[in-house]
């Protein structure tokens, strides 16, 4: 399989074409998924309001089991995806679109089976971002700090980050579970 290389870092303002592109790529999955397809969540930094992200929207499909979602990687692939397996998360299906345009990456599909810990981790993650507004603005500034430290490479940029999104997660989970998930 081809390996994801890094692309340069770019941050863009809000902007709300991110969450109608979730919701359209959530409807194309679910026309080529059917009964597989239990939800989609539109997660990452594109959908938590008033904060810079990378213009790429993550989406996190939840399926019945990656054997079934396995059997229909033709359709996805069909849809401009590119299937990239688990990519270095265990018991997750990676999945990109690039647009035909420019080559940027404008998609990333997280396909969890139901159920999965992973799940609960990025819907806390976001949730939590949601609700606390102070949170959300120091996500984005150690966003800025990361990308300024590693502007052409993503994977540098990713683990730059990886610590303080850790420690936000672990906050997240806490607030999560305390407030009935």
């Amino acid at each position: 399989m081809a390996e994801l290389r890094p692309f340069r870092v770019v941050l863009a303002p809000p902007d709300p074409a991110w969450e109608r592109r979730a919701a359209l790529e959530g409807e194309r999955l679910r026309g080529v998924l059917g009964a597989v397809l239990v939800e989609v969540h539109h997660i990452g930094s594109t959908a938590i309001p008033g904060i810079e992200a990378k213009p790429i929207v993550d989406l996190m499909p939840v399926v019945v089991g990656l054997a079934e979602f396995d059997r229909l990687q033709g359709a996805v692939q069909g849809l401009g995806y590119r299937v990239w397996g688990e990519s270095g998360i265990e018991r997750r299906r990676y999945c990109t679109i690039n647009s035909a345009l420019h080559g940027r990456r404008e998609v990333q599909a997280h396909v969890y089976a139901a159920g999965d810990p992973h799940i609960e981790r990025h819907l806390a993650f976001r949730d939590y971002m949601r609700a606390h507004g102070d949170e959300a603005r120091a996500y984005e500034a150690e966003k800025r700090r990361c990308r300024d430290l590693h502007p052409d490479d993503s994977h540098a940029y990713w683990e730059a980050k990886s610590a303080w999104v850790r420690a936000a997660e672990g906050r997240a989970l806490a607030w999560w579970s305390g407030r009935g998930g």
